[in-house]
């Protein structure tokens, strides 16, 4: 078979049959394999664009201080799919609600909160400077008896929430001694209010006395269940910002954290 060459020839060598014999009894090299540096993995910034669909979730507050509920809206991006280095990011926040009054500030929130969130970074610095915020005229409490200081604030424990459910956020899980300190106190609050209905109903009291039994009997029954719901007469936790504070052996003891102001 003829070969054309058509580059200059510089030199030559005569191959000879030892040559060949040489070669073939030569062990053969492994190749050499070269791992590529990960240049190609995608971190979040302001340059990335927005896909056509996005994940998220919608949550609803409700507080006393508007009319109507506040819908949140936070959508994620998803970075890297389908590799180990697969990221869900926040990318944009939606508020909506019928209550106008506040539309102002709800629009601008939403974008300066769409804009941090697609700067990268750490973002988790929005959730305590918007907790931070207090309403001049005052908080309230959420169902389950947590503090909100102004509607901001519950904004901002929304996002707060989410943050945690994508990971961006490690919540700090409380040991088995103190869920069962917590266990106890709450199990020998119970028992106290009960004890305290039974006296009230054996004890031939006047028929005014009936209200406390009554009542001793609603804040054993509400204290009940996993946390979710405290006694009508327990007062704010400094610690944990819920109203979870009942007074026990003559000491101020929070029923949600295990906090006592005597140790």
């Amino acid at each position: 078979m003829a070969i054309k060459i058509s580059k200059k020839i510089k030199g030559y060598s005569v191959q000879k049959p030892e040559d060949k014999a040489k070669e073939a009894a030569a062990p053969v090299a492994a190749p050499v394999v070269v791992q590529e540096p990960e240049s190609n993995i995608i971190h979040m910034h302001e340059k990335v664009e927005r896909p056509e669909v996005l994940v998220g979730s919608t949550y609803k507050i409700k507080s006393p201080l508007v009319e109507h509920a506040m819908y949140v809206t936070i959508n994620d991006i998803v970075l890297n799919p389908g590799t180990e280095h697969e990221l869900r990011r926040p990318f944009e926040v939606f508020i909506n609600s019928k209550n106008m009054d506040h539309f102002q500030w709800i629009v601008a929130l939403t974008r300066i909160m769409s804009a941090v969130f697609r700067k990268g970074g750490d973002v988790t610095f929005l959730v305590d400077e918007m907790k931070a915020v207090f309403d001049p005229r005052g908080g309230y409490f959420k169902a389950g008896g947590v503090y909100m200081p102004s509607i901001v604030a519950e904004i901002g424990s929304v996002v707060e929430e989410h943050l945690k459910s994508i990971g961006m956020i490690l919540d700090p899980e409380l040991g088995e001694e103190q869920k069962r300190l917590i266990a106890e106190k709450r199990a020998a609050y119970e028992a106290r209010a009960k004890k305290k209905s039974s006296d009230s109903g054996l004890s031939g009291a006047p028929a005014g006395s009936g209200t406390e039994g009554a009542r001793g009997a609603d804040e054993a029954v509400q204290v009940t269940g996993e946390g979710a719901s405290f006694p009508p007469s327990a007062t704010m936790c400094f610690k944990c910002n819920t109203k979870a504070t009942v007074i026990m052996d003559g000491c101020a003891t929070c029923l949600n954290c295990g906090y006592s102001k005597c140790g």
